[in-house]
């Protein structure tokens, strides 16, 4: 049985470089076998991992519609779909990648959700873990691309309106009944200290933060470079706070341990 988590989030919150930060933390601690979703059609997940992306769910089913099949004899066409969509996969040890990319005509990603959710089911138990990044804003939820989650990543920049959307989603996920465990919310791009007017709007909407992620130069500067994230120093800001939190949420007894 593997172990889901989902990122989410609105647009411009950080949640790719949460997403490549999490994974980085799996590998590091020998966590097992990995598959990560890019579910975002803008997919950059690739690059903050340092991993090449030669062929997309989107795209493999652009072209599965608009030509002419020259299925193999003997073969079906939805087993010669699923045999194409396994080509979405980018291998590295221990991590397998597979991105969504656009969808079928301009704005429209519900043929590709509903795919890789299927494409999520069936592939999730050949790994430990499972680890998605959504797209921006609600969308993802209300295609029900996120459910079944363990672990749902709420995250919000150090901004009003990034919380507003986190209170948004949580509702989503209420109303929707999705199959959530539990909600863990990060306030990311933080200065030297949260702004009381933030402080204000979190009493205000019931937010309790789960963590905190500092403003990164070191990330942002690798960001400018196209370095990958995955490559970020142990002493980075950002890698530090990940790497609390995921000790907390993964391994409780560890921190225990620290602690004693």
């Amino acid at each position: 049985m593997s172990f889901s988590i989902a990122v989410a989030g609105k647009g411009g919150s950080g949640k790719t470089s949460v997403a490549s930060l999490v994974i980085r933390y799996l590998i590091k601690n020998d966590m097992g076998t990995i598959l990560a979703v890019d579910a975002d059609p803008n997919s950059n997940l690739a690059e903050s991992l340092g991993l090449e992306v030669r062929q997309t769910v989107g795209r493999i089913l652009n072209e599965f519609q608009g030509e002419k099949l020259n299925i193999p004899a003997g073969m079906t066409k939805e087993a010669y779909l699923e045999y194409q969509l396994n080509l979405a996969i980018t291998e590295s040890k221990g991590l397998d990648l597979v991105t969504m990319g656009r969808g079928e005509g301009p704005e429209c990603y519900c043929y590709p959700n509903v795919v890789i959710r299927k494409l999520i089911d069936d592939w999730a138990k050949n790994y430990a873990y499972v680890v998605m990044d959504n797209e921006a804003g609600m969308e993802h939820l209300s295609r029900r691309t996120t459910q079944n989650i363990d672990e749902l990543l709420l995250v919000s920049d150090h901004s009003v309106k990034g919380l507003r959307a986190v209170a948004r989603i949580q509702e989503l996920v209420a109303e929707l009944k999705l199959t959530v465990k539990r909600e863990s919310i990060i306030i990311n791009l933080v200065p030297d200290k949260i702004d009381p007017l933030l402080n204000q709007e979190m009493d205000r909407l019931g937010i309790v933060p789960t963590a905190t992620i500092p403003v990164d130069e070191e990330l942002q500067r690798y960001d400018l470079e196209q370095k990958p994230l995955f490559n970020l120093p142990d002493t980075s800001k950002a890698i530090t706070a990940v790497n609390n939190l995921m000790d907390r949420l993964l391994q409780p007894e560890k921190v225990q341990i620290k602690r004693g």
